[in-house]
């Protein structure tokens, strides 16, 4: 992997995205040299983009294959 594939955000949609337009991307590659994994609505990739911690978007993902989330 080059430094440009872990500076510039490579979008990838998340599986948990369904085909009606609400989609969110993310762009994994970034956190290995910035600690960051971007997040972005996929619907406005000009738009603003969050800036997410990567242990805080790791336990994120993990309560969301869990289901800790699903009573929200």
């Amino acid at each position: 992997m080059t430094t440009s594939e872990t500076t510039t955000p490579y979008w990838i949609k998340s599986s948990y995205s369904n085909n009606g337009g609400t989609c969110v991307e993310w762009a994994p590659r970034t956190a290995s040299t910035t600690g960051i994994v971007p997040v972005r609505d996929s619907k406005n990739p000009g738009g603003p983009v969050l800036s997410i911690p990567a242990a805080a978007f790791a336990t994120f993902v993990t309560g969301i294959r869990t289901g800790d989330f699903d009573t929200v």
